[in-house]
């Protein structure tokens, strides 16, 4: 029987349990050479890319580790291809001209492949985060045995290798984006409503299907990965705190705290797609009624404005139905105009909650929806002003994405960018 202190309150004469003998907390192991040679390599290779580029006296300076053992670590950062030196600089007004360092933007690469609805997409990435790679192929993955989907997908991430290999990259792994909720332990998706996928291993699936190389790959939410590479690459570099939603035809989100995902207790924060704005809606495919995208999503705005919602939706061809919404809503077409601020309107509902709850510097509007901000902006801000506490005197601002429907796959491809950089002997030489 565990003993506990008596409480203040308790009668003059209760038996007391003897209090347990104190245990002292075990010391914490000593870390280990091999740890601290690889913590001080990330230290280093994170500053060069924090700087672009900086000299070794610089680098002592600012990782506080000796000379000589900042010298170490960039020879051996040299030898595994991540530095490059840019040879001697000029000095500035005091000081020597030194040899300066910087991330080598022609070895490694990531691979950031996204798996959605209506269409499939891949992009090549170096350590500076420039693109090499790209390309979307629209198709319909709806009603689709996932065994083929995950075929098409592992082809397209065969075709980035094999341009990856043309350009001299040697790939650092692949990460998939997909849209639906993830046990990132064991590479699982749970469920994607919107695919009809439950209990898919993604990880090892693709795993399988590109042997016989034998590449890391890890597997997000696409929302996730998206709010990640608008952190990383686009207007979340300046914005602080913010909350990323990707409308496509499921709608996510992302909390971005600190410079961190917030991923919540058991990974599946941001579900914003299935806050209720309508409880007498239409039954989504989660299983509940009236969710945000039945309202907001890609299809429910095309179906409202008149246009065709099966076939592919995404921005990409000319001529397509989002294209050709976009051509209405530019033309002052009344019906299209009624359908995305109908959407604007709900979007508002839901994201006034999500801004009263975490209190954001912004909310980043991504996906299909990027294209849509000129006439969701509107609506949303005039929801804010009813629905947000204290809006009147403080603006939330409502960004348009800098990377709209790519950010899930160029954030993937980033991730694995993101890894190398936090243990950099990991790369294959």
């Amino acid at each position: 029987m565990t003993g506990h202190p008596q409480p203040p309150d308790a009668p003059l004469g209760s038996i007391r349990a003897a209090p347990e003998p104190m245990i002292e907390p075990a010391a914490p192991a000593p870390a280990r050479a091999d740890d601290v040679r690889r913590h001080n390599l990330a230290l280093v290779v994170q500053h060069v890319a924090e700087r672009g580029t900086v000299s070794r006296a610089e680098l002592a300076r600012l990782t506080r580790l000796t000379k000589g053992t900042v010298s170490a670590h960039v020879q051996e950062l040299l030898r595994l291809g991540l530095l490059v030196e840019l040879g001697v600089q000029p000095a500035g007004r005091i000081g020597r001209p030194h040899n300066a360092l910087a991330l080598n933007g022609e070895r490694h690469c990531g691979i950031g492949l996204e798996i959605n609805v209506d269409y499939l997409a891949v992009s090549v990435a170096d350590l500076l985060n420039r693109v090499h790679y790209h390309r979307v192929d629209a198709v319909d993955n709806r009603d689709v045995p996932p065994a083929r989907v995950l075929d098409r997908a592992a082809r397209l991430v065969r075709h980035a290798l094999e341009a990856a290999a043309r350009d001299g990259f040697v790939p650092a792994g692949v990460a998939a984006a997909v849209p639906g909720t993830i046990d990132q332990e064991h590479g699982l998706l749970l469920v994607a409503p919107n695919l009809a996928w439950r209990d898919v291993n993604v990880v090892a699936e693709l795993r399988e299907r590109l042997l016989p190389l034998a590449l890391p790959v890890l597997v997000d939410n696409e929302a996730n990965l998206a709010a990640l590479g608008e952190l990383w690459l686009g207007v979340g570099t300046t914005c602080g705190d913010f909350v990323h939603v990707s409308g496509e035809i499921g709608v996510g989100g992302g909390v971005v705290v600190g410079g961190a995902l917030f991923r919540g207790a058991r990974g599946l924060a941001g579900e914003i797609g299935h806050v209720v704005v309508d409880p007498n809606g239409d039954e989504c495919l989660c299983g509940g009624r009236g969710c945000l995208e039945r309202v907001a999503g890609q299809e429910a705005i095309l179906q409202a404005a008149g246009l065709p919602s099966t076939s592919t939706t995404r921005l990409g061809a000319a001529g397509n139905a989002m294209h050709r919404l976009v051509e209405r809503l530019e033309q002052g077409d009344e019906r299209s105009l009624a359908a995305v601020r109908h959407a604007g309107e709900a979007l508002g509902l839901a994201l006034a909650g999500v801004v009263n709850l975490l209190d954001p510097d912004a909310i980043v509007l991504g996906g299909t929806y990027a294209a849509l901000v000129p006439w969701l902006e509107a609506p949303l801000n005039a929801t804010f002003e009813r629905q947000v506490v204290g809006a009147r005197g403080r603006t939330v601002p409502v960004l348009q994405s800098a990377l709209g429907p790519d950010a899930a796959v160029r954030g993937a491809a980033g991730w694995i960018v993101q890894r190398v950089l936090a243990a950099p002997d990991s790369v294959a030489v």
